[in-house]
């Protein structure tokens, strides 16, 4: 199961836990301090609540409207799964007065189902279909946690961060692309005491390696026959092509990323002046660099006069542009894990970096929806971005904008008062490169 602190204890009585944790919960509201029993998966995410400035009193907040919510659930790739989430959790969920449900990789519900006293219950909280349980949104909680470490994890009680869930028990385990290890969103169990067991915790997991399983038997999503490239918030690229996984060097990964871009071909000197900063570079380099892909890639290797890819390729970055030009936003970010090749000095992969980020940008203030918003500005790359703290500012309710608006004095006094012509004053921030 991996680390032992994402489950709870075995043994241990709910009723003297909770009262420990009461106790710590409100130690740590008061004045940061972590006391036992807080397990280590849960003093981080308490940690990390405290920087993105959640309150221990927040309400859930609906960001997908039913007729907006009905048309994303049929197009997300979990959709395909929602049959073995039903048959592994739904009957377990319907006798024990417990829910399943299901999140996107942003800790948005899409699926929320169980016994009909206890959907009640989570409908007053506001556990229902449509609304944000991300860490940056809810606190810590069982989905919108798993999603933020990529691990399963069990949360009791006061455990949660929002005291509104101290009553509540989950358990949930992220679930992940097999063909390119991206989560994809959790599988989640919600309850009460009853689900205050490790084993809770290991069976939400089996739920999701089977729902891997099932989405690795289904034709390949999004079309049969073409090659996947995953290039966004990596300096290394991962090819998926004819089921074979390969990470491509940082080379690589930008001339891949290219051809995927111009789907058209470049030539060899086109290919050139967006790989090389230095405009005197030999046409012998280039030949070279193809020339190690290809034994690389084998039958899957770029095609020359011009240089194109050898099968239609879906780019994670054009997924994402496709998605903010029709307006779907939240889809677009929920496919979003950070700058496109963040280490990459290749000029046309840095035009193509800022061109995706500009418009991912302007889609997040355009929207003022605080929840996106907020994602945004605790990001790596949104961190420093003062038009976006701005426009979260605006988008709060007036009585929790101060830290947002100390948040845009500080960047002020740090970055100098926005340019001319440059709206916020902003400026460019590398991702550390994921694994």
């Amino acid at each position: 199961m991996g680390d032992p602190s994402v489950a709870l204890p075995g043994g241990a009585d709910p009723a003297a836990r909770s009262r420990e944790l009461r106790r710590a919960h409100s130690a740590f509201t008061q004045d940061g301090r972590i006391e036992a029993p807080v397990r280590a998966v849960i003093a981080k995410s308490w940690r990390r609540c405290a920087r993105a400035r959640v309150s221990p009193e927040c309400v859930p907040r609906v960001e997908l409207a039913e007729a907006e919510l009905r048309a994303y659930r049929e197009q997300h790739p979990l959709a395909r799964a929602l049959p073995v989430f039903r048959d592994l959790v739904g009957a377990f969920a319907a006798h024990g007065a417990h829910l399943l449900a299901v999140c996107d990789a942003r800790g948005s519900l899409l699926w929320v189902e169980g016994e009909p006293a206890t959907l009640r219950r989570a409908e007053r909280l506001g556990f229902v279909p449509g609304t944000r349980w991300a860490e940056t949104a809810m606190g810590t909680n069982a989905p919108g946690t798993a999603v933020a470490v990529g691990e399963p994890v069990q949360v009791f009680g006061a455990e949660h961060f929002s005291r509104r869930v101290h009553p509540w028990t989950c358990a949930a385990a992220p679930v992940r692309d097999p063909r390119t290890g991206r989560v994809l969103g959790a599988v989640d169990i919600t309850g009460g005491d009853g689900l205050a067991h490790p084993h809770s915790l290991a069976f939400v997991q089996a739920v999701a390696r089977a729902a891997e399983a099932q989405l690795a038997l289904l034709e390949p999503f999004p079309r049969a026959g073409g090659d996947t490239l995953c290039a966004l918030g990596r300096d290394e690229a991962l090819l998926v092509a004819d089921g074979r996984k390969v990470r491509l060097g940082r080379r690589h990964s930008e001339i891949m990323a290219l051809l995927a871009h111009h789907l058209e071909g470049l030539s060899g000197e086109e290919l050139a002046i967006a790989l090389y900063e230095d405009e005197s570079v030999s046409p012998v380099t280039l030949r070279a660099e193809m020339t190690r892909l290809r034994r690389l890639l084998g039958s899957r290797a770029p095609l020359s006069r011009p240089y194109r890819t050898a099968a239609p390729v879906e780019a994670d970055f054009t997924a994402v542009a496709r998605h903010l030009a029709s307006g779907a936003v939240s889809a677009a970010l929920n496919q979003y894990p950070g700058p496109l090749l963040p280490a990459s000095t290749a000029p046309g992969i840095v035009r193509l970096r800022r061109r995706i980020e500009d418009q991912a940008r302007a889609a997040v203030i355009a929207r003022a929806d605080a929840g996106l918003l907020r994602d945004w500005v605790c990001s790596p790359w949104g961190a420093d971005d003062p038009q976006v703290w701005r426009a979260l500012a605006a988008a709060l309710p007036p009585a929790d904008r101060s830290a947002a608006l100390a948040r845009v004095r500080a960047l002020d006094a740090e970055l100098g008062p926005p340019a001319q012509g440059l709206p916020g004053g902003r400026a460019t921030y590398r991702q550390p490169a994921r694994p």
